[in-house]
């Protein structure tokens, strides 16, 4: 049986968390920036469908990608260099939001309720929650969006519409975060897509004890300023 959230921002401690389905640690609560801003600081999400309560999570194991370890393709290494496009933070949040709310092919339901978007919209606002944007032809054509604590980021959604956009947001992303001296992005669940840029499983412990470390690392929220435009060859 899960933990029911009170009114407090206190979570159950992560060893509680069910092995199937896979991390489900607690529900209830709400998406205040307090009680997000108190589970990321514990390696906790929320996730849940329409017409469910608020659920909150903790895998085991974790998907991570150390940011010095991102691998590039070589097919996309050259759109990098060679298309022209334009990549951004923090620029269109909202707009990003709204296009990984939007349901993906073959699917009726987005996960990403006005609830959701309300509530990273209120940590965009303080600085914790940030957007990465890829435009084509001055149009908004795939982003992502995430979490940054101290030197963690994690990562939520990210959507394309057209190809290889949300890659191309996501390796100036990262490799931003790496010369910013970021440790770690929390990519939650094991993709393929993922693994092919180099991230990898851990054990939740692990994942526990290098989390401690780098959200407490002392970096005040704020809007990021990247604006990066690509004339193409």
């Amino acid at each position: 049986m899960i933990a029911w959230l009170d009114d407090s921002n206190r979570f159950p401690p992560l060893q509680h968390a069910m092995v199937e389905p896979n991390g489900l640690l607690a529900a209830g609560g709400d998406l205040s920036a307090a009680r997000l801003l108190a589970a990321y600081h514990q390696g906790i999400f929320p996730w849940y469908m329409p017409g469910e309560p608020i659920l909150w999570w903790s895998p085991n194991p974790r998907m991570v990608l150390l940011p010095q370890a991102l691998h590039v393709p070589g097919s996309l290494e050259k759109t990098l260099r060679n298309k022209p496009y334009r990549v951004s933070f923090d620029l269109a949040f909202d707009e990003v939001m709204a296009g990984c709310a939007a349901p993906r092919r073959g699917e009726d339901l987005t996960w990403i309720s006005q609830e959701i978007r309300d509530g990273y919209g209120q940590l965009h606002q303080l600085g914790y929650a940030h957007s990465a944007e890829c435009w084509m032809d001055g149009e908004l054509v795939g982003g992502l969006y995430g979490v940054a604590i101290g030197n963690m980021f994690y990562g939520e959604s990210m959507f394309a519409r057209r190809p290889d956009a949300s890659k191309l947001a996501f390796v100036h992303l990262v490799r931003y975060l790496q010369q910013q001296g970021f440790g770690m992005i929390d990519c939650q669940m094991h993709t393929e897509h993922l693994a092919r840029f180099g991230a990898n499983e851990i054990d939740r412990d692990q994942f526990a004890r290098q989390l401690a470390q780098l959200v407490t690392a002392p970096r005040a929220p704020e809007r990021w300023q990247y604006d990066f435009h690509n004339p193409g060859s």
